[in-house]
C-alpha cells in the first residue's frame, strides 16, 4: 500500500490557540503562572505525540506487524503522559488549552507524510529526541523552584524521560531497518534528509547517556557534536 500522503491530519480541539513558535510568550518557571505554562507546553507536546504515533500506524502500509505494535504502544504511553500532565495542571488550577502553543511537531509530520524513512528519521529520532536533551534541564529549573508543585512535576518528567528513551529507540530501529531494506547508508542519508526537509538544527547540550540508551551510535553522536 502506498503512503497516504494526501490524507488529512487529525482534528484537534478549539484550544489551545496555535501560533508561530517564536511568538509563544515565555514565562518564568519560578512563578505559579510560569510553572503552569511550562507544564502546558509539555502537555501539548505529549498531546501531539499521541496523534503522531497513531499517524505512523495508519499512514504507512507495507511494514512488518511489529512496526504497528510498536507505534500503538507508543501512542498508549504518550496518552498516559498527557493525562499525568493534564491532571497536574488541574491540581494547580489550570487545564490544557489555557495557554497558547505552537505546531512545530505537526509541521514536520505533514512534510514527511509521503516518506516513511523521512518520518522515522526526522520525527522520533530528531524532534522527539530533543526531549531527551531538554528534560534534565527542565528538571534542574524545577528543583531550583523547590515547591511541592515543582517536585511533583519532576516525578512526572522522570516517567516521561524513561518512556521517551524507548520511543526514540523505536524510531532508531525502524529508521535503520528501512535504510537496510532500501540500501541506504543511515548516517549519510540522515544528513541528506535533514537538509532536504529543512529540519531544525539541533543544539547542545546533548544528553549523550539517554541518546546511547535510545540506540544512537557513537558515529551519530559525533556528528551531532560536530
Amino acid at each position: 500500500m502506498e503512503p497516504l500522503a494526501n490524507a488529512p491530519l487529525p482534528g484537534r480541539p478549539a484550544r489551545p490557540l496555535l501560533m508561530e513558535q517564536l511568538k509563544v510568550p515565555r514565562r518564568s518557571p519560578f512563578t505559579p503562572d510560569g510553572h503552569a505554562a511550562l507544564m502546558h507546553a509539555i502537555a501539548h507536546i505529549e498531546f501531539n505525540a499521541i496523534n503522531l504515533a497513531l499517524d505512523a500506524v495508519w499512514r504507512f502500509g507495507d511494514m512488518p506487524d511489529a512496526y504497528y505494535r510498536d507505534w500503538m504502544r507508543v501512542a498508549f504511553e504518550e496518552a498516559t503522559h498527557f493525562c499525568l500532565l493534564r491532571t497536574h495542571l488541574q491540581t494547580i488550577g489550570y487545564d490544557y488549552g489555557d495557554f497558547p502553543a505552537h505546531n512545530g511537531l505537526w509541521e514536520m509530520t505533514a512534510k514527511t507524510s509521503g516518506d516513511v524513512v523521512a518520518r522515522m528519521a526526522l520525527v522520533p529520532r530528531t524532534l522527539e529526541a530533543r526531549g531527551l536533551d531538554a528534560t534534565p534541564l527542565i528538571q534542574a529549573k524545577l528543583r531550583k523552584a523547590a515547591t511541592p508543585q515543582a517536585r511533583a512535576a519532576c516525578q512526572i518528567l522522570d516517567t516521561i524521560l524513561h518512556d521517551e528513551i524507548g520511543h526514540v529507540a523505536i524510531g532508531n530501529h525502524w529508521y535503520r531497518w528501512l535504510c537496510t531494506r532500501q540500501g541506504l547508508e543511515p548516517v549519510a542519508h540522515y544528513r541528506w534528509l535533514t537538509q532536504h526537509y529543512q529540519a531544525p538544527r539541533l543544539k547542545p547540550p546533548f544528553n549523550q547517556t539517554a541518546r546511547k540508551q535510545a540506540g544512537f551510535s557513537d558515529e551519530e553522536l559525533d556528528a551531532l557534536l560536530a
